[in-house]
């Protein structure tokens, strides 16, 4: 238990977005100037606007919303087996979804004095999209979002990605093949990344959506436990809060 103890200081994330509208024709003209600035100089040759709008928009900040954040932290139950607990906050308002994330940072912050966010990939996609988010919906940042300027030593978080790496700043390795690769089971059972705004916009099933979500945050914690050498988390210890 000593080892182990601050994972209980860990809030992992992780987060669904989606682009603001279903497609590039939806946009108005001006909103359409800019999204072509924006990819134009990364953009395939062969790839018309509308590809690029759905491979790309739901990951740009400017054009996307967050639709589904899901947390979790790890805790000893009465028997002093390591458990996980998980909570999602999702829905079509997003200014009402990072609201309500903002009150759960800010609940388990305050009794975690050694509070760090924990997923994959959440240094260079999630953390920075939340912010980003925040701003645009006029939600001050809170403290823990105050990364402006900050140096990358100064960020104080858990990423997946980055311990894989183990320095290595050139390697890229999904949560699906990280999971792979460490006798995992898969988050990747229902959907992926890339059908996320289909099962929104023509599906019309949020709900897919947080379980999927939800999924990842379970195999991030299961990575941490891999990591550390430690038992993987039996599904009898995980548990859903609705």
């Amino acid at each position: 238990m000593t080892n182990s103890s601050y994972f209980f200081d860990l809030l992992l994330i992780d987060i669904e977005t989606v682009p603001q509208v279903p497609s590039f024709n939806q946009l108005n003209a001006e909103w359409q100037k800019l999204f072509i600035g924006k990819i134009s100089k990364t953009m395939p040759e062969n790839q018309t606007i509308e590809e690029g709008y759905r491979q790309k928009a739901g990951i740009l900040a400017e054009f996307a919303k967050v639709i589904c954040i899901s947390t979790g932290f790890f805790y000893v139950d009465k028997a002093g087996n390591i458990c996980l607990k998980i909570k999602s906050i999702y829905g079509d308002d997003e200014a009402t979804v990072l609201n309500k994330f903002i009150e759960v940072v800010q609940k388990f912050s305050a009794h975690n004095r050694n509070f760090k966010f924990a997923g994959h990939n959440i240094r260079e996609f999630d953390i920075p999209f939340l912010c980003r988010r925040m701003l645009i919906n006029n939600i001050g940042l809170p403290q823990s979002f105050q990364l402006q300027g900050a140096k990358p030593w100064e960020i104080n978080m858990v990423d997946t990605l980055q311990w894989w790496k183990f320095g290595d700043y050139k390697n890229y390795i999904s949560l699906h093949l990280l999971a792979n690769v460490l006798g995992i089971p898969t988050s990747k059972s229902d959907i992926d990344g890339g059908m996320v705004q289909d099962v929104y916009y023509l599906e019309k099933d949020i709900e897919r959506i947080v379980a999927y979500c939800q999924r990842d945050v379970i195999v991030v914690a299961q990575v941490l436990q891999k990591f550390k050498g430690f038992p993987l988390i039996p599904e009898a210890c995980v548990f859903i809060a609705s």
